[in-house]
């Protein structure tokens, strides 16, 4: 696995501490991970790991984004998801990865050794808990996205990656989202382009769309401003119910 170790952290202190997998660890329970736990950190571009490599570690989005993509034989490429703050990479009693997945800005994760974390998970109701209730919300992410990717426009699908960036970034914060929030922008927009299915060129005309009709403010090219995040949502498509509207 490539990345730089570095030393330990406090849990306490760790800004996605209320949404990670050990989000409702007791304190026994923690002192017991920080004894199988080591942080990694990644530039952007750099790979964490290969489709079809072996997995020794689970881990824990703390910083920066990862993607997760799948090729075929041909060579062609799709990615087909993201790992954002607090987001779980890998799965237990899975021996080798799915997916590639790279580091699309520069990332640091929380690693577990994954024998020991499967044989904790079995022992601590709390951590199997928490982590069913992360693969039910990545199975509902997985849905919207067949939404957002299938039938939504090319405006609709930024204005809902900005949503769901800027509701992530909330809740982190241990906030909603809100009238004048401001989030920094993990993506290039090469990035978003070959997440959302779009060239460069529509991601930056759609951008500048949203910008110019006052859906969002820049400040520079990644810090992003959203004056009513009422009109984000109905920017992308969804009433408040969270389907289509007509």
């Amino acid at each position: 696995m490539n990345g730089i170790v570095f030393d330990h952290k406090e849990c306490g202190s760790c800004p996605i501490r209320h949404r990670a997998v050990c989000a409702r660890c007791d304190a026994d329970e923690l002192e017991e991970l920080d004894s199988i736990k080591y942080y990694r950190s990644y530039e952007a571009g750099q790979p964490i790991v290969w489709s079809g490599d072996r997995m020794d570690f689970v881990a824990s989005v703390v910083t920066g984004v990862a993607s997760l993509s799948q090729a075929m034989e041909d060579g062609r490429t799709q990615m087909v998801g993201l790992l954002l703050p607090s987001d779980f990479l890998g799965r237990p009693g899975r021996d080798a990865a799915p997916y590639d997945v790279v580091a699309v800005s520069n990332l640091t994760l929380c690693c577990f050794r994954r024998k020991p974390f499967e044989q904790m998970m079995i022992r601590t109701p709390h951590i199997g808990q928490r982590l069913l209730e992360m693969t039910l919300d990545e199975l509902d992410a997985a849905r919207e996205w067949m939404l957002i990717l299938g039938r939504k426009t090319a405006r609709e699908k930024i204005a809902s990656l900005m949503a769901i960036i800027a509701r992530r970034d909330a809740s982190l914060a241990l906030s909603s989202a809100e009238d004048g929030m401001s989030f920094e922008l993990p993506l290039t927009r090469e990035a978003m382009a070959d997440y959302l299915g779009l060239t460069l060129e529509t991601v930056s005309r759609q951008i500048s769309a949203l910008k110019r009709d006052g859906i969002i403010t820049l400040e520079g090219k990644r810090h992003v401003i959203i004056p009513d995040f009422d009109r984000l949502q109905i920017e992308t498509g969804d009433d408040m119910d969270g389907g289509l509207m007509i």
